[in-house]
């Protein structure tokens, strides 16, 4: 598995000229192979920026990106062996979906990385399996399936191609509260059992407290808040600087607290939140 650091890392768009804007300063960051991080930040904080660095989609003004040691940026040729190793889903990837069938869209990845057809076959039914996708719907065309459903088969795609770190802007987005949890429901199991690095930029503070172990803020283009759920939510405050809400266990933990409740702050799970109020009122949860 890969572990992939940036340092420094700058991009300026329009550099040079009257239009230039600086979307992202001084983002030095590691990501550790098996981590799952959300990413969160408003909209225009820079995240989405910044991922698309982590495979050479976009060159850094300054900085570098490090993956397994190495500059992704050193020749073409380390560009094209990123894009391998780091899978990039792009927010509402069905509209990404243009094959015949879903069988066809799923190894379009790995039939253009030279594979056999048994080794296609199998990396197709492993990656739907992981993303949800039912091989009845092999032979359908995606364009006749639900918005869910796209969305499965986009990252199935890219799954199929193994990556060792598997980024996605904003997967949830559209999707019911049912889809959403099923999604990431998905991915957690994707993870633990391929060892993959997962990156999930995304709003919902709901999700980065169930499924993070880790939570990266972004604020008008730096890193403003880095931990674990527990150490992010402590600081409510700069949360809510960049845009975002905790989760609503946390905020009533919080008003709680405020109201002289003794609650441990963030319990930001329903769970935590119980066993806080279950404490805080000398009983077991």
């Amino acid at each position: 598995m890969a572990e992939i650091i940036t340092e420094n890392l700058e991009h300026r768009y329009g550099a040079g000229t009257p239009f230039e804007h600086v979307a992202i300063r001084n983002v030095s960051l590691r990501f550790a192979p098996g981590e799952m991080v959300f990413l969160a930040g408003h909209t225009g904080s820079g995240k989405s920026t910044f991922i698309q660095h982590l495979n050479a989609l976009l060159a850094p003004t300054a900085g570098r990106v490090l993956l397994d040691g190495e500059d992704i940026n050193r020749s073409k040729a380390s560009r094209r062996d990123t894009r391998r190793k780091v899978g990039l889903v792009f927010q509402y990837p069905e509209y990404q979906l243009f094959e015949e069938t879903v069988r066809k869209d799923i190894a379009f990845g790995p039939r253009n990385m030279g594979l056999s057809e048994a080794e296609i076959d199998e990396r197709v039914s492993e990656a739907a399996d992981f993303a949800g996708v039912g091989e009845e719907q092999f032979d359908r065309s995606p364009l006749e399936l639900s918005g869910g459903q796209k969305r499965r088969i986009a990252i199935a795609g890219v799954m199929a191609m193994r990556p060792s770190v598997l980024i996605l802007d904003e997967p949830t987005a559209g999707l019911d509260p049912r889809g959403s949890r099923l999604l990431m429901e998905n991915l957690r199991t994707y993870r633990e059992k391929t060892g993959a690095t997962l990156l999930i930029v995304s709003h919902s503070m709901e999700d980065a407290a169930r499924y993070a172990g880790r939570i990266v803020v972004f604020r008008e283009g730096e890193v403003c808040l880095d931990g674990t759920p527990a150490e992010v939510f402590a600081h409510p405050e700069t949360v809510y600087e960049a845009g975002l809400v905790l989760p609503k266990t946390a905020e009533i933990a919080r008003l709680l607290k405020q109201q002289g409740i003794p609650v441990d702050n963030p319990a930001y799970t329903r769970e935590l939140l119980l066993e806080a109020i279950c404490r805080a009122a000398g009983l077991q949860a």
